[in-house]
């Protein structure tokens, strides 16, 4: 995705919502609007100084927003889960 894109994405998106996720697709399907969001590969809060392995993602969450130009908005949002090395304990980030 361009970063022009994307950074009209931004304006449209929930605030801070980029701060966390990373836009991976968009797609226009009738009168919906649906955008797919992954999880940044940041550690949790805490877990800035643990070993960590990124474990993929979490089942994707739908959640509607607010319509744009008359299109119902769906954010597919996938959070990612790691395990600490250490450990062996599943963690996500709240």
């Amino acid at each position: 995705m361009q970063s022009t894109d994307r950074n009209l994405l931004a304006l449209l998106m929930p605030e801070g919502l980029l701060e966390y996720f990373q836009i991976q697709e968009v797609d226009q399907v009738e009168n919906q609007l649906h955008i797919y969001l992954d999880e940044l590969n940041t550690a949790p809060a805490g877990y800035e100084n643990s070993r960590l392995a990124s474990k993929g993602f979490m089942p994707s969450t739908e959640i509607s927003d607010f319509p744009i130009r008359g299109q119902k908005v769906i954010l597919h949002i996938r959070r990612r889960r790691w395990t600490v090395l250490d450990t062996g304990q599943m963690i996500t980030s709240d």
